[in-house]
């Protein structure tokens, strides 16, 4: 019998035996894991706690995260003004969107707009933690579910309870987060989607900022490229509408025409 080593014994069918190293192998696997979490622990930490891009728990792009910390250190350093994008999976139990952000901004202590998304509760919103911050920007214009006079105009009819809703809903067009956001698209992923929309509307809430304070930001930021996207989503639109009166006149030459074959049908 071959000689042991640790209580095992190996034999590789010629007389000789090997000393089992098992257990140093077990050990560096483990500890191959461990650091290999470690270092996932630690990527997946910079990616959600960074200076503006706040939080992320869904897109994880890194471009999208550039793009934001970028265009957040622009307008910090040319206006003061910090400007955090948080995109949460889900809000915690019993919390609404408000009170998350509120118990947030108790933690920063510089001039600081937070915009809000979570997917799971539908929930977009901008809150703020010194209410002077509202006159550089206009968070219902942003916060807005329609980008023209005459979407708003449908909206109000069919939902306002008063005249004051309905003067309110006219009066606010050109959303820059909730339009695209209902946008249904076959060739866009949820993903993409969520990153279009939220950084439209962080890019508008910078831009208005930067006018008000009679500033450039710089790097392109500047143009309204953001409002590209809202304009073909405004040409759809009218395009439906446009159909919907083109099918509706058609069915009325049409019942005019064949107006006792219509009775009888009906």
């Amino acid at each position: 019998m071959g000689s042991s080593y640790y209580g095992r014994v190996y034999s590789l069918g010629s007389g000789y035996t090997k000393p089992s190293f098992r257990w140093l192998g077990i050990s560096l696997k483990f500890l191959t894991r461990g650091l290999f979490a470690l270092i996932l622990i630690i990527t997946l930490q910079s990616q959600l706690v960074a200076e503006y891009l706040y939080k992320d728990e869904i897109i994880h792009n890194p471009k999208f995260t550039t793009d934001i910390e970028t265009l957040g250190t622009m307008l910090y350093k040319k206006t003061g003004i910090s400007l955090k994008l948080i995109m949460l999976k889900e809000l915690p139990a019993n919390v609404n969107i408000v009170k998350y952000e509120k118990e947030i901004l108790k933690n920063i202590s510089e001039p600081t707009i937070l915009l809000t998304f979570s997917e799971m509760d539908k929930s977009v919103d901008i809150e703020v933690n010194d209410k002077t911050l509202y006159k550089y920007f206009n968070k219902a214009q942003v916060l807005s579910p329609v980008t023209s006079y005459v979407q708003a105009f449908m909206l109000a009819v069919s939902c306002a309870r008063s005249i004051d809703d309905f003067k309110k809903i006219v009066s606010t067009t050109n959303g820059s987060i909730l339009p695209l956001l209902g946008v249904k698209s076959k060739e866009m992923t949820t993903a993409t989607k969520y990153s279009a929309a939220m950084f439209n509307g962080y890019l508008d809430i910078a831009q208005q900022i930067a006018r008000a304070k009679g500033v450039k930001l710089g790097n392109g930021f500047d143009s309204d490229t953001n409002q590209e996207m809202l304009f073909y989503i405004k040409v759809l639109f009218y395009s439906f509408i446009f159909y919907a009166i083109i099918m509706y006149i058609k069915r009325q030459i049409y019942k005019r025409k064949h107006k006792d074959e219509y009775y009888k049908k009906w």
